[in-house]
């Protein structure tokens, strides 16, 4: 398995980055993106020391690690900003974290986020099929996620998607232990969404594509 969008203490996560990998690892998981929360306050403490940690844990847990940030509360006009200094410090995966109607995020959120260079826009549950249509031409992935609350719009999101023939990546976001997806879990989420068994499959070889797109060896 996959997963591009977890969190680990250093944002609002309850395990540090060594646990997580290894949690992980033995849940079956392949590749893992450590994304915590930035906006401009933190982005240069945060992201440098995933991108430090990610080293070893690739090394030793045999798991490949992906340093990463998710821009989070960042006005719009800023997202583009935050994104180039999440890359120049560093993350390998750079996700923003979308309008939901679970929270209230800043109007406006998913356009620039779009717009921004990111490679993963999360949980973007008010997006509108223009965005959608944005997104493809920008090359970014929209995400489903199986996280509490974000993903009642998975639904929405994958009917656009699927419409408009734009890439997805199916995602956790994790913070805590028991956020770590079994097949049994995954398949239930799915269905909610009205997605298929081969739908994640694709996601997962987007995911893969994301990662060797990204990553440095």
């Amino acid at each position: 398995m996959i997963d591009l969008h977890t969190h680990t203490f250093f944002s609002d996560g309850e395990l540090i980055p060594s646990e997580l990998v290894c949690r992980a690892k033995y849940r079956g998981y392949t590749a893992i993106g450590l994304c915590d929360h930035v906006d401009f306050s933190n982005i240069d403490f945060v992201v440098p020391r995933i991108v430090k940690v990610s080293k070893y844990l690739t090394k030793y847990y045999k798991i490949t690690v992906i340093p990463g940030a998710e821009i989070t509360y960042v006005p719009p006009e800023l997202i583009s900003k935050a994104v180039s200094m999440a890359r120049k410090l560093g993350a390998r995966i750079v996700v923003v974290h979308g309008e939901t109607t679970a929270e209230e995020v800043p109007p406006g959120t998913n356009h620039a986020g779009i717009l921004s260079g990111a490679d993963i826009l999360a949980h973007p549950g008010k997006i509108s099929a223009e965005e959608v249509c944005l997104a493809g031409k920008k090359n970014v992935f929209l995400e489903i996620t199986s996280r509490k609350g974000h993903r009642d719009t998975n639904r929405h999101v994958a009917t656009l998607a699927k419409r408009h023939n734009v890439k997805m990546v199916f995602d956790n976001d994790a913070h805590s232990l028991k956020n770590l997806l079994v097949e049994k879990d995954i398949r239930k989420i799915l269905k909610l969404a009205n997605l298929t068994w081969n739908d994640y499959l694709t996601m997962q070889s987007n995911a893969r594509r994301l990662i060797n797109s990204n990553v440095k060896t």
